[in-house]
């Protein structure tokens, strides 16, 4: 994917409010991390960031825990903010933990899906389809949550709170997994599945259905590059002017 050109830092203005000018550092920080122009695993110095989009360490702080809430960084007590880096054997055991779960929940939605939820999907998949072909960040942002709410609307259907809570957890983590590490963001694969799955789903066919979820869960997997490498510096990342 290419870098996204960013606008100077001065765009934090000094009259906003301290949520609304973390706001927009995090916005940078994110785009930078999801378009992977900053490395999992690299230091998100509170006074570097600070000094870059010329706001207190208190600002860049609020930014870097906002990100934390969100998965993306993790903070560490006396060692500072990083981003997140789930490892290569995380990466595998959240999608082997999937195939475990999907399917179950697929047999389950089959039974209980009614006409609502079915016209439910194809809002779903309109939604989806609306990212195809777009480029930058927040487009891949919007594939992958597009994506996520497909199984987490999957989860909702088959009519179990506990199971929707332990889905929820592994859709944020498989999109984080996917954020850092997606190759090509198979997005029109990706979609195209979910069309199939829902014509199963519609035909009560439970068999093809959970056929395609492990097929589509292998190539998401698949789609993984969980090799180690070299990443930017947080100036370069942002491509802010020198």
């Amino acid at each position: 994917m290419a870098a996204m050109n960013i606008e100077h830092p001065k765009i934090v203005r000094t009259g906003g409010s301290v949520k609304d000018r973390a706001q927009t550092i995090r916005d940078h920080l994110r785009d930078a991390i999801v378009d992977r122009r900053l490395a999992p695993a690299a230091k998100l110095s509170e006074s570097e960031v600070g000094a870059l989009f010329n706001v207190s360490r208190t600002i860049a702080r609020a930014a870097l825990q906002m990100l934390a809430f969100e998965g993306l960084v993790r903070i560490e007590r006396y060692r500072g903010a990083f981003v997140a880096n789930p490892s290569p054997e995380e990466a595998r055991q959240v999608f082997a933990s999937r195939r475990l779960m999907e399917p179950g929940i697929t047999a389950v939605a089959c039974e209980r899906a009614t006409a609502r939820d079915i016209e439910a999907f194809r809002v779903q998949l309109g939604e989806e389809a609306r990212f195809i072909g777009q480029r930058g960040p927040a487009a891949r942002r919007a594939e992958i949550k597009a994506s996520g709410d497909f199984h987490l609307l999957l989860a909702s259907v088959a009519g179990n709170a506990i199971l929707l809570r332990f889905m929820e957890e592994l859709i944020a983590r498989s999109s984080l997994v996917i954020a850092l590490y997606g190759k090509s963001g198979a997005s029109s694969c990706g979609h195209s599945e979910h069309v199939d799955i829902l014509d199963a789903l519609e035909a009560r066919d439970v068999p093809r259905m959970n056929n395609l979820m492990i097929r589509h869960l292998d190539h998401l997997e698949a789609d993984l590059d969980l090799r180690l490498k070299e990443g930017l510096g947080l100036k370069e990342a942002l491509n802010l002017p020198g």
